[in-house]
């Protein structure tokens, strides 16, 4: 079994839930069960798959959950677009974010593709 904790992709992926839930914390309410939950959703969905993914017995499942958590970057990437164009966040905060996800996307690609 893997330790999750080892993998800096994790690492990285729990800085951008801390990251997210900051900055949702100043959202309208009416987005408490919209956008705000969703990207909360996405942000933590992300270091949790890696963790699963290291608690399984085999390679393939194990990529398959990083592939999962690829996933929910992605969707996290889109959702940070949106808070910005609907002026829920400055383009400084976006771009500290956004940069980050799209580092967590390219080491979780670099990971997948050494498996």
């Amino acid at each position: 079994m893997r330790d999750y904790k080892k993998y800096t992709v994790w690492e990285l992926g729990h800085e951008i839930t801390l990251e997210t839930y900051k900055l949702t914390k100043n959202f309208p309410n009416d987005e408490n069960f919209g956008l705000t939950s969703q990207m909360r959703r996405a942000s933590s969905s992300i270091p949790a798959n890696i963790a699963e993914g290291c608690g399984r017995e085999s390679d393939a499942e194990f990529k398959r959950f990083l592939i999962i958590a690829q996933g929910s970057a992605s969707e996290l990437e889109y959702f940070t677009i949106l808070a910005k164009d609907l002026d829920y966040i400055m383009n400084k905060e976006f771009l500290s974010i956004h940069d980050k996800v799209n580092k967590v996307r390219r080491s979780l690609n670099s990971l997948i593709n050494k498996i």
